[in-house]
């Protein structure tokens, strides 16, 4: 099935929507400052885009903060040295991202191949071990 979109704003306040990344396999993490679980997985994800670098894969991270949150993310983002692409939704639990995948929790992680179908609506966390799996058969 074709990945339905959905857009953020980067640190730097521009608009990205997952269409824009079409040619590349994308691995997102659906997430929030407030959220233990999902800042557990940090290091994890970290690790994953160091060992995924050259690969063709682009790492999105959509935070579903509050938009009066939106500088606590901006600070969190900066202070935790966060990579890959870093948007922030537009409307918390109300975003895009939430009702197209109908997201209950967080951390959710989505994998969307180069030619903008789901691969998994419902990934690995970057700690599990059957994420690189996943990612060597997606990439290829």
């Amino acid at each position: 099935a074709d990945a339905p979109s959905f857009s953020g704003v980067t640190t730097a306040g521009e608009k990205v929507n997952i269409n824009d990344l079409k040619g590349k396999n994308v691995y997102v993490d659906v997430w929030a400052t407030w959220s233990g679980p999902c800042k557990a997985e940090i290091p994890s994800l970290k690790e994953v885009e160091h060992d995924y670098g050259d690969k063709n894969i682009e790492f999105v991270s959509i935070s579903i903060d509050e938009l009066e949150d939106k500088e606590k993310w901006l600070s969190f983002v900066a202070e935790n040295n966060l990579g890959g692409t870093q948007i922030m939704g537009e409307d918390a639990w109300k975003s895009e991202i939430v009702t197209a995948y109908e997201i209950k929790g967080i951390p959710r992680f989505l994998l969307i191949d180069h030619e903008g179908k789901i691969v998994s609506a419902d990934a690995p966390r970057p700690s599990s071990e059957t994420l690189r799996t996943l990612l060597d058969e997606t990439i290829g």
